[in-house]
């Protein structure tokens, strides 16, 4: 059971999308309600993924939340609520290239990746087969050794250093002017891992990973989905 923090004041939660908002089956039939239980009660929810833009924008629409979004795992910012402009803090073109490079190097490899890539401005996106170490050990050798490779569960995502969905949260939090030791968040993935670093309290809702659930400070008794009501559940109790 999720035990959060007593005798702190919290600003936001932020939540990881896929594996933890919704699975490939979509939303739990509960969980729109509990969102807007917690923004009615004055606590706004903001989205941190690895999903572009316009696949992340209708997910916020229907849930109904009114904080910002953070896309390509920390690549694009927008906070349409408070009117700010799309920020985009890398250039996606160099990891494009590195993965036509590597095509050339892997018999087989599916350079094209995943649907979402056509939207994609930041990074490029793998489907996940294994060769993680194998793509790493060959861009360490090539002229795109900065890149970074960071595996989801869901994908294989190719992208510029520095860039993380602490980044992004951090300039979404200076544009509102929250304090991340005042935010909740919530994932469940090693790209979750960076945002639990930096928030004031963050719960996992997967154990599969030994590096997630170190990083985080509170696991869920239930996983995936079922741990996010649990944790959303808490979050409204102490409300």
């Amino acid at each position: 059971m999720v035990e959060l923090p007593q005798g702190r004041t919290w600003d936001m939660v932020v939540f990881d999308v896929d594996g933890t908002l919704m699975d490939a089956e979509g939303f739990h039939p509960d969980l729109i309600p509990l969102i807007r239980e917690v923004e009615a009660r004055g606590l706004p929810i903001s989205l941190a993924s690895g999903r572009t833009l316009p696949n992340i924008t209708p997910i916020r629409q229907s849930l109904g939340t009114s904080g910002f979004i953070v896309a390509e795992n920390g690549g694009m910012v927008w906070d349409s609520g408070e009117g700010h402009e799309i920020v985009t803090l890398a250039d996606g073109s160099r990891a494009r290239a590195a993965v036509q490079w590597l095509a050339t190097q892997i018999d087989g490899f599916d350079a094209a990746g995943i649907e979402s890539n056509r939207w994609r401005e930041t990074e490029w996106c793998l489907f996940e087969n294994g060769n993680e170490d194998l793509i790493r050990e060959l861009l360490a050798g090539s002229e795109w050794s900065d890149l970074i490779v960071v595996p989801t569960g869901f994908a294989v995502h190719i992208t510029a250093p520095g860039i993380d969905k602490a980044g992004g949260l951090q300039v979404a939090f200076e544009q509102r002017g929250v304090d991340p030791e005042r935010v909740l968040v919530c994932g469940d993935a090693p790209n979750d891992i960076s945002m639990f670093e930096l928030c004031g309290f963050s719960v996992a809702v997967n154990d599969e990973r030994e590096d997630v659930v170190d990083a985080a400070d509170c696991l869920t008794a239930a996983r995936g989905i079922e741990g996010s009501l649990e944790f959303l559940k808490a979050v409204i109790a102490i409300l």
